[in-house]
């Protein structure tokens, strides 16, 4: 008798779990924590569990070792496409910025960055985030030519459609991140030529989707070097 209530109680917490992933209320990134989903259905953490695991073997949810488990990426090859476009027009937006930000612009970036620097030892994956948007556009918003800006907020746009957080999935990379950052900053003080800037910008987005893609499938990235 306790199996079949056992067996019923993960059916709900299937139904209740794919609701919330299909509406969105848990977007691609949202780390799923048992103990947390299990207090909120008033059970306990094996239905939950059990529920995770059909979620998984459905590809909805994405389980991975010491990091727990998360809603899946919805679309990796349109996280990936989406990834190289911004990285090239926010590159370009970045450069054509670099004559307009004056001193203070440049300070208020880096000062974005080291709040950035201060998360990383309590992480907070979704904050993060939002901070690492705001430096971002402090260096892109600037730029003269409305056409690649219009290009740089489509693809922050879609890529909020897509996922979450990037971080979520690979906070090692959020060091990695805000050192670059520092980097480009460098750059800007010192007045580097644009292809510099434009191609810095490029790779430190770049760089961000490599990371996740070789976190999914670390076999086939070092193969395909």
């Amino acid at each position: 008798m306790t199996a079949v209530r056992e067996a019923s109680k993960s059916e709900q917490a299937y139904v209740w779990l794919r609701g919330r992933i299909s509406s969105h209320a848990y977007g691609p990134g949202y780390r799923l924590v048992l103990g947390s989903i299990a207090d909120e259905l008033q059970m306990s953490v094996v239905p939950v569990r059990e529920a995770i695991r059909r979620l998984e073997a459905e590809g909805l949810v994405t389980f991975q070792r010491n990091v727990g488990a998360h809603v899946s990426l919805v679309d990796e090859s349109e996280y990936a496409h989406t990834m190289q476009t911004l990285g090239l027009v926010e590159g370009a937006a970045t450069a054509l910025s670099a004559p307009l930000l004056d001193v203070a612009a440049l300070d208020r970036a880096e000062e974005i960055n080291d709040r950035m620097r201060d998360l990383l030892e309590h992480f907070d994956a979704h904050r993060f985030t939002q901070l690492n948007r705001d430096f971002h556009s402090v260096l892109y918003e600037p730029c003269p030519n409305p056409h690649i800006l219009d290009l740089v907020h489509r693809g922050w746009a879609r890529l909020s459609g897509i996922r979450d957080t990037t971080f979520a999935f690979v906070p090692g990379r959020a060091r990695e991140s805000v050192e670059e950052h520092s980097e480009l900053i460098q750059l800007l003080r010192n007045g580097a030529t644009p292809l510099n800037i434009e191609l810095s910008a490029r790779h430190h987005r770049w760089r961000t989707m490599e990371a996740f893609l070789a976190s999914r499938h670390p076999h086939h990235t070092e193969e395909g070097r």
